[in-house]
């Protein structure tokens, strides 16, 4: 009980601290502009007066937060595998406006009509970042620069598809376009929920698809960490030579991660495009692939710690309008989150050597029992499922 108490108050503290620093920072930052950080942050947390206001409030807050989750475990599924997939941004961008595409040129029954939505967001954004993984595999190309590079691709490929082919905007309009998804092919709101739990009634409606986002984050949570093949992508990312001597095709592995990443990427946009929108244009909503990766720091990879940062992002996203108000700069908002993301990785870092330095306090103080396969060459216990642990040198040990 101790050892898990420890280990879950080593895997807070990157988070916490990162939260607590920024807060700090921001503070000085916006006493040095000449406002009151006291004020800033009570503008921030404001929500409304009303009901009506404070339901609308976590309304935006979550409607906000389902794309922010979405491309936070994109990214974590890539870091369990010790890639960086850098590309979620131009992966997401080319799903979105082929699955609007798509979605507006055919007719179906409403189930019928959003699955094929997703199912062609999903395979866009998979084929995208597979490039990235056969790269990798077959000519040593980096992820990193293979998916920035990508980026542009993708972001140059669908400027040119939303003013040329995919037009579906009258010529001369202010606001370039794709066809509008009819409506058997949007996802209603969970309004009807709100009311029924005595809410207020929102201005604007609470996307459906935040349904379809807790059941991607079950399942990866299952897959990553309740399946043989969640076992052999993060023992791969710790060590790949040990992984094939084990009789795992390392190679195999990063091309079926990235994969699964494009394919959670290309959910990015359709909170936005079957909610709210129903159309690809020239405004909708750029940057959550870049958000995703400090959100998924935030998160140290996990669904439920990527939820969390995810509305602690929305959140702050959400606050940057009500600071306009009071004429204070919504620069503050940005601050808080790129020091949120510099400080996460350094108290991840700090945790993760602490986390060390505790294993191996514990393994010097409990010493090499009659029966522990110490130094004798004998292999180390099975764990409490029957599998064999791997040692790896890192605070817990996998179980196959």
């Amino acid at each position: 009980m101790n050892g898990l108490a420890r280990r879950l108050g080593l895997s807070l503290l990157g988070p916490v601290f990162a939260v607590l620093v920024a807060l700090v920072i921001s503070a000085v930052v916006i006493a040095l502009i000449g406002e009151d950080p006291i004020e800033a942050f009570r503008v921030m947390v404001d929500l409304g007066d009303s009901p009506s206001q404070q339901v609308q409030s976590i309304v935006v807050v979550l409607n906000r937060a389902v794309p922010l989750f979405l491309a936070g475990l994109a990214v974590a599924v890539a870091f369990r595998m010790g890639l960086f997939n850098i590309g979620v941004e131009g992966q997401y961008r080319m799903a979105t406006i082929l699955a609007a595409a798509a979605g507006a040129a055919v007719a179906l029954p409403g189930p019928l009509h959003v699955l094929l939505v997703v199912v062609v967001a999903m395979v866009v954004g998979a084929v995208w970042a597979g490039i990235v993984g056969v790269l990798k595999v077959t000519r040593g190309v980096s992820e990193v620069i293979s998916s920035i590079m990508l980026n542009f691709i993708a972001l140059g490929l669908a400027s040119f598809l939303l003013t040329g082919p995919l037009r579906g905007s009258p010529p001369g309009a202010s606001i370039v376009t794709t066809s509008e998804i009819p409506e058997s092919g949007r996802v209603p709101s969970l309004n009807g929920l709100l009311t029924a739990l005595g809410l207020a009634a929102p201005r604007s409606g609470l996307y459906g698809f935040l349904v379809v986002a807790v059941v991607v984050g079950v399942v990866v949570a299952v897959l990553l960490q309740r399946t043989r093949f969640g076992f052999d992508l993060r023992a791969t990312g710790l060590s790949p030579s040990a992984a094939t001597a084990s009789g795992v095709d390392a190679r195999g592995m990063v091309v079926k991660t990235m994969l699964i990443s494009g394919g959670i990427a290309g959910l990015i946009g359709l909170p936005d495009l079957l909610g709210s929108q129903y159309d690809y244009g020239t405004e909708f909503t750029a940057g959550l692939g870049f958000l995703g990766i400090a959100v998924a720091l935030l998160g140290r990879s996990s669904p439920i710690g990527i939820a969390l940062a995810a509305l602690l992002f929305a959140f702050l996203d959400r606050a940057a309008l009500p600071l306009q108000f009071a004429d204070i700069p919504s620069s503050v908002v940005t601050i808080i989150q790129g020091t949120i993301v510099l400080a996460v990785v350094i108290a991840n870092e700090v945790a993760r050597r602490l986390a060390l330095r505790s294993a191996e306090r514990a393994g010097a103080s409990a010493g090499p029992g009659p029966d522990s396969g110490g130094d004798d060459g004998a292999p180390p216990p099975p764990g409490p499922d029957g599998g064999q642990r791997v040692r790896t040198g890192a605070p817990e040990d996998v179980q196959a």
